[in-house]
């Protein structure tokens, strides 16, 4: 929704002071998935069912579900198992190593999206996109040199949750209908819920690591934990990020989304002390991945704002056509 407002119009600055606060939220998740003691499995269990309770209040949600066809549902709701997978694996890379190289990893989603949704769209591959691809290997393999050896299958479980982002993003993007987004995001996550306890016995044999107990009550800390989570860094931002989308254009959203990965490595250092538990390295390689995530959106910046419903159901937020 690119328009000519100017950046020092009230509305405009209101605007993208809302964005950075909605990327300061988001960036905490990967904080909270570390105070959180659940296990990533119930975790994100409850996370996914609390935020469909509570859209579940909304008179417009229930409307947008009504007037949408049976096959577009479907579709939604099988984009939602995907959606599950990858908060499962963002959040299992932040119990197998910290939230700093979860956060880290999760900057990888558009170098992922440049090579997967080519093929998904159906259109030609750019040569810049395989070079913006190229760019950020130095600093996956800083990032990689710079954790112990006993996060590194946290890195990997990180990148499988970055691929995931692509790969519902890209097919999010194929959807021609555009539904209400909170509407897409609460089938998603319902159906991402229901993905998830149906998985649940099967997980000791499809990812070991991650594999728990689904029927976990959480205690008093944990609930207060989720139920921040699921209203204050999952439903608030999403919300304040749709009023501030009508004043900023894509590239600029996506200019500051993109800062996601920083607000959480910062937050990191200065909550957890996660400084202590990795080389200085990984910082040099943070920096060059997110660098050329940086550089990205200059690719694209006549591109409108088309999905954002990707805002609430990925942990890298992509909300260009």
């Amino acid at each position: 929704m690119p328009h000519n407002t100017a950046m020092s119009s009230p509305e405009t600055r209101k605007a993208l002071f809302q964005i950075h606060f909605c990327v300061l939220l988001w960036g905490v998740t990967a904080i909270l998935g570390k105070l959180i003691t659940l296990p990533a499995l119930p975790l994100v269990w409850w996370r996914m069912l609390l935020v469909v309770v509570m859209l579940a209040l909304l008179p417009r949600v229930w409307r947008g579900l009504r007037t949408l066809p049976w096959r577009v549902m479907m579709a939604y709701s099988g984009i939602g198992a995907l959606v599950a997978l990858h908060w499962l694996t963002f959040y299992g890379a932040v119990k197998l190593a910290n939230a700093s190289v979860a956060a880290t990893c999760i900057a990888l989603a558009p170098v992922f999206t440049s090579i997967i949704e080519p093929w998904v769209a159906r259109r030609p591959f750019q040569l810049r996109e395989l070079v913006f691809g190229i760019a950020v290997l130095p600093g996956v393999a800083l990032v990689v040199g710079g954790v112990p050896e006993g996060m590194r299958l946290g890195v990997l479980v990180g990148a499988m949750s970055a691929l995931l982002v692509a790969v519902f993003g890209s097919l999010n993007k194929r959807m021609v209908s555009h539904a209400d987004p909170l509407t897409v995001t609460a089938l998603e996550l319902g159906a991402g819920t229901l993905t998830l306890t149906l998985l649940s016995p099967l997980m000791p044999f499809l990812l070991p690591a991650l594999a728990s107990p689904l029927w976990v009550v959480p205690d008093l800390h944990d609930g207060l934990l989720l139920l921040v989570l699921a209203g204050v860094c999952t439903l608030l931002p999403f919300a304040l990020a749709l009023v501030a989308l009508r004043h900023l254009s894509a590239y600029t959203v996506q200019l500051v989304t993109n800062l996601e990965p920083v607000y959480a490595v910062i937050l990191a250092v200065v909550l957890l002390r996660e400084q202590h538990e990795v080389a200085g390295w990984f910082y040099v390689g943070v920096a060059v991945i997110v660098g050329a995530v940086f550089l990205h959106p200059l690719l694209n910046r006549r591109r409108p704002v088309k999905h954002p419903e990707m805002l609430a159901t990925a942990e890298s937020r992509s909300i260009a056509e």
